[in-house]
């Protein structure tokens, strides 16, 4: 594996995980918020249409724990098992080191889409339960009554699925449906991408040119820096290209919680009396009118049914489902389906809604996919070299 052991890999792409993490974490929570369903009802003045930059901003880094303890395992098993696919496929398509009666030729770009989706389906199964976590987590207003009693934003996720925990792996479809193509697109590119770059170095730099390979020998640095250059470039396009599988994707698990919602007292008419109670009337309105749902209704009759519902009068069991977009049915919904969910989007937002969050989406992971890998390539590099020189000084 490039002349480095497993340790190696793992170490390497743990580390890069967590430096891309503490980064660009805000970016993604702005994206997941901006995708969210309830992005006018939260973030915007429903009058003037502005944005309340204060709930938008507050909070950037909530849910980033689970996120951090699940990477670094998930992002250790996908490189590891991405180098391994790939060296074992580019075995088997070469006639002098396959090991089967006959070559399977294989071209690289398959080569490295092949790998980059099957290490992404064992990686997604470590990581989909802290994406469910996080964009949860990242939804919390901190106006909600738990917030106020120092209740962190993943602990109050983690408690709605309390009676349920296998529904933490509820995107797991989801997330490769949209990690899949992503890595697909991504990994050829990169890879072809480098190689470029590496062939014009050799054109500038012969002396660099390994006698053996024929390949170009970077310095650390260099390497650290083309792969940035590369993956962040590859990363952007791949990003743009797959956001609407992205919006589904994070629908899906904004509304994994939803069904343990009002199992735990937190239905939207509860606490919008609860914030009524605390000063935050507009917002306990605001609540009180959607729970209602029915357009003819006097102000005042939406706010006894709010009061009603708090004190366990409402209509249907408190046990109740919600729909995705957080009105009330009176009963619990089907799981929703990814087609289902996108025509939501699109009846509810046009075309474009399908599309919403893209640029920021491709600048978050230019930025995140060029330290993510070019931190894991640098380190890779640097753990070479400091085993190289250890055995040399032995």
């Amino acid at each position: 594996m490039s002349g480095n052991t497993s340790t190696d890999i793992w170490i390497a792409g743990a580390f890069a995980a967590f430096s891309v993490d503490l980064l660009v974490y805000p970016l993604d929570t702005l994206k997941t918020r901006i995708q969210s369903p309830d992005y006018r009802r939260f973030y915007t003045n429903e009058a003037t249409g502005a944005i309340r930059k204060g709930a938008l901003f507050r909070g950037l880094y909530q849910g980033i724990t689970s996120v951090v303890i699940a990477t670094l395992p998930s992002s250790g098993a996908f490189f590891t098992s991405y180098e391994t696919f790939k060296s074992t496929l580019t075995r088997i398509s070469s006639p002098q080191t396959t090991p089967l009666p006959f070559a399977v030729p294989l071209p690289q770009p398959l080569v490295h889409s092949a790998a980059s989706a099957l290490a992404e389906c064992i990686s997604c199964a470590i990581l989909t339960p802290a994406e469910v976590i996080k964009q949860n987590a990242q939804m919390v207003s901190s106006s909600s009554p738990s917030s106020k009693n120092k209740i962190s934003a993943t602990t109050q996720t983690l408690l709605k699925f309390r009676s349920n925990p296998l529904a933490l792996w509820r995107g797991y479809s989801a997330l490769t449906t949209r990690n899949l193509p992503f890595t697909a697109l991504q990994f050829p590119l990169f890879e072809r991408l480098r190689h470029a770059i590496y062939e014009r170095r050799c054109v500038s730099a012969p002396e660099r040119r390994d006698a053996q390979t024929g390949q170009y020998k970077p310095t650390l640095k260099e390497r650290g820096v083309v792969t940035a250059v590369s993956a962040g470039s590859a990363g952007a396009l791949a990003a743009v290209l797959t956001t609407p599988i992205d919006v589904v994707k994070t629908r899906i698990m904004l509304a994994a919680a939803d069904g343990f919602a009002k199992q735990d007292g937190a239905s939207p008419a509860t606490d919008a009396v609860k914030n009524i109670g605390t000063g935050h009337v507009r917002e306990g309105v605001e609540k009180v009118k959607e729970s209602a749902g029915r357009v003819g209704e006097t102000a005042k009759e939406r706010v006894m049914e709010g009061v009603d519902a708090a004190t366990g009068k409402q209509h249907g069991s408190a046990t109740d489902g919600w729909s995705t977009n957080g009105n009330a049915v009176g009963r619990k919904t089907a799981k929703p389906s990814s087609l289902r969910i996108a025509r939501e989007v699109v009846a509810q937002q046009g075309y474009r809604g399908l599309w919403r969050g893209g640029a920021l989406r491709g600048a978050w992971t230019m930025l995140g996919a060029g330290l993510y890998l070019g931190v894991y390539e640098g380190g890779k590099g640097w753990l070479e070299e400091s085993r190289a020189q250890s055995e040399r000084a032995a």
